[in-house]
């Protein structure tokens, strides 16, 4: 494994951003060559200790489920291997980590689906019985299975803000009816494959996020990372209990440590810079990560 990589710093490509964890170059005008750093961010703030070896496990993880999900809608991979567009001195921030993808145009909406419920769509439902404009039925624990799965979409946050949690009427508003309807189906279509599969390897998949673009020739595209722990809720099934947040693979041990640390005195108010992250909880966010991929791909 190299060593760790909290950023990128190639130059003989243009820097056309830089994400919470991801960092994208120009390759041309049609490419973009996308490098997952080994950042973690929580609570919408990146963590100033990088998790080693987090953002090699993501890429391929992301490359499994793009093959898994073959067939349902096209994604944004070109096939080309990333080294092929970097000098031999940068090859080692780039090897392992990276995706060369098509450049699209993304749609300025989050498309999430939920198969069980938990995070903000529990908290939505205690208030209103619905989450994101969707009725569910009465009575719905913690972490319970959902009848059916439900799309939620949610508008795409600038860095340092949070994404808001919209309802399907707002997101034909700000898409068109025809697009937002595809996004939609394709969506539940993604995460029913997924999740059928996860299941069969002991991981529940609780809930992920899938982004969208439109090609030079319109056609929609599934583009960015996709159903890794960064994205997604996963749960091992043999912990798994309605009525309470189960264990995780993804963030969760890392939120959890934050939740409980204080900075001078004072629990830690959410805002930059977070508290350093002890060895210990990064080597364990390091193992959920390696556990996660080893369970599905095995």
């Amino acid at each position: 494994m190299s060593s760790a990589l909290l950023q990128s710093s190639l130059t003989s490509l243009p820097l056309l951003g830089r994400g919470k964890v991801r960092e994208n170059y120009a390759v041309g005008d049609d490419r973009i060559l996308m490098i997952a750093s080994d950042r973690l961010s929580a609570f919408d703030v990146i963590m100033g200790e990088p998790i080693p070896g987090k953002g090699a496990l993501l890429t391929r993880m992301a490359l499994f489920w793009f093959d898994k999900l073959a067939g349902i809608v096209p994604n944004h991979l070109t096939g080309d291997d990333p080294l092929s567009v970097v000098t031999p001195a940068e090859r080692e921030q780039v090897e392992g980590r990276a995706m060369l993808v098509k450049r699209l145009k993304p749609l300025p909406v989050e498309a999430v689906v939920r198969g069980y419920l938990a995070g903000s769509g529990w908290a939505e439902y205690q208030k209103s019985g619905s989450v994101c404009g969707v009725p569910l039925p009465p009575g719905l624990r913690n972490a319970d299975k959902l009848p059916a799965p439900i799309f939620t979409p949610a508008t795409k946050a600038e860095q340092g803000e949070h994404d808001e949690n919209i309802d399907f009427t707002r997101m034909v508003e700000i898409i068109g009816a025809d697009l937002a309807t595809r996004v939609r189906d394709i969506s539940i279509q993604l995460y029913q494959r997924a999740a059928d599969y996860a299941l069969t390897k002991g991981i529940i998949i609780a809930d992920t996020k899938f982004e969208f673009g439109l090609d030079a020739d319109g056609t929609l595209t599934l583009m960015d990372e996709v159903l890794t722990p960064d994205s997604s809720r996963y749960w091992p099934v043999e912990s798994y209990a309605p009525g309470r947040n189960p264990p995780s693979y993804d963030k969760q041990f890392v939120r959890d440590w934050l939740e409980a640390a204080t900075v001078d005195g004072k629990p830690w108010g959410k805002t930059a810079p977070a508290p350093a992250l002890p060895a210990e909880v990064i080597a364990r966010t390091v193992e959920k990560y390696q556990e996660a991929l080893t369970r599905l791909t095995s």
